[in-house]
């Protein structure tokens, strides 16, 4: 088993990640979370607002409280408790003092902030024709820190890399949430359109429908993370009109999109297999038997295309690759 944990150092040239959420907080919420030790602030994953609830921080190996001094608690009854003043603060400066702009994400239950950070809100849903038209009455946000970890994949490519063809192996990234599913993609997508040399991989032209901009988190279209110099991106595009749009325009050799699902995103698929690209996605799920009853997903099960199938965990921190099935044989490959 690979054990490849997420805590390593983060571009230290350029603003940390944490830094950038830090930016779209109240100073009162600001002050409380940065007297928090460097190492802490390190494995900080999430940080959880609810109305007149306490504030909770989601780390790398447990979740806690945060108090009113900015010490770590474990009884709620000790946290500092959001206020409806923080929350409408902290919602103007993730939207820009301008919600209505962003009905859009807000129909989606989140938005996405430059470098790929996302904030999930809930609210009050307003409905129109049965479906979701916008969120109001906002009660709480979920801010996520989107990381890169340069290297984080080198352990596993030795495992995914097709040198016959010297190109990917059809490959599906599978765990359950907060377990380094975009994390690795990003880094893998970085490795195969930079060239792997010890691989005898040379660069490969990589491109990747980024429906939510957390994996190349782009601002105005341009990448803010680094996802190597031969990747195009798609930003913000539904990822079944993507992968076709990038199939039929940008001449990929690779096609990588995070979390597929729906019978759209299946039948996109279908036809960059056809084409002869490879593709590489991620999907949530805690184990193969779980995807195989998604409708959508059980029909890409019986196509029988995809060759390596990756499942992450927790086991030695985020992003440890539990195991690795060839897609031919469903055997595990016997990673130690």
């Amino acid at each position: 088993m690979i054990g490849t944990p997420l805590l390593r150092p983060v571009r230290p040239a350029q603003t940390r990640p944490v830094e950038e959420v830090l930016t779209v907080l109240p100073v009162q919420l600001r002050n409380l979370i940065t007297r928090l030790p460097p190492e802490i602030l390190e494995q900080l994953e999430e940080i959880r607002l609810r109305q007149e609830r306490p504030l909770a921080l989601g780390l790398m190996h447990r979740d806690a409280f945060l108090s009113p001094e900015g010490n770590l608690v474990s009884d709620p009854e000790q946290a500092y408790r959001v206020s409806a003043g923080d929350l409408e603060r902290t919602l103007q400066l993730v939207t820009g003092s301008s919600l209505y702009a962003l009905e859009e994400e807000l129909r989606s239950g989140y938005i996405t902030l430059p470098g790929g950070h996302r904030v999930g809100l809930t609210g009050r849903a307003v409905m129109e024709g049965g479906r979701v038209r916008t969120l109001k009455y906002i009660s709480s946000l979920n801010i996520r820190v989107s990381r890169e970890v340069p290297g984080l994949a080198t352990p596993l490519l030795p495992y995914l890399i097709d040198r016959q063809v010297k190109s990917i192996y059809h490959t599906l990234i599978f765990s359950p949430p907060r377990c380094g599913k975009t994390t690795m993609l990003r880094d893998i997508i970085r490795q195969l359109s930079n060239g792997v040399p010890e691989l005898d991989l040379p660069g490969l032209t990589v491109g990747v429908v980024d429906e939510r901009s957390e994996l190349a988190g782009c601002y105005r279209g341009v990448p803010q993370r680094d996802v190597g110099v031969r990747t195009d991106v798609l930003d913000g595009c539904p990822k079944a009109e993507g992968m076709i749009m990038l199939l039929r325009s940008m001449a990929p050799q690779v096609i990588a999109t995070d979390e597929i699902g729906r019978e759209e995103d299946i039948a996109a698929l279908e036809e960059v297999f056809h084409a002869g690209v490879r593709v590489l996605v991620t999907v949530h799920g805690a184990s193969l038997a779980e995807l195989a009853v998604r409708p959508a997903l059980r029909h890409l099960f019986k196509l029988k295309v995809i060759q390596r199938f990756v499942l992450l965990g927790r086991s030695r921190g985020v992003g440890t690759v539990e195991d690795i099935l060839d897609g031919r044989t469903m055997r595990s490959l016997g990673v130690r």
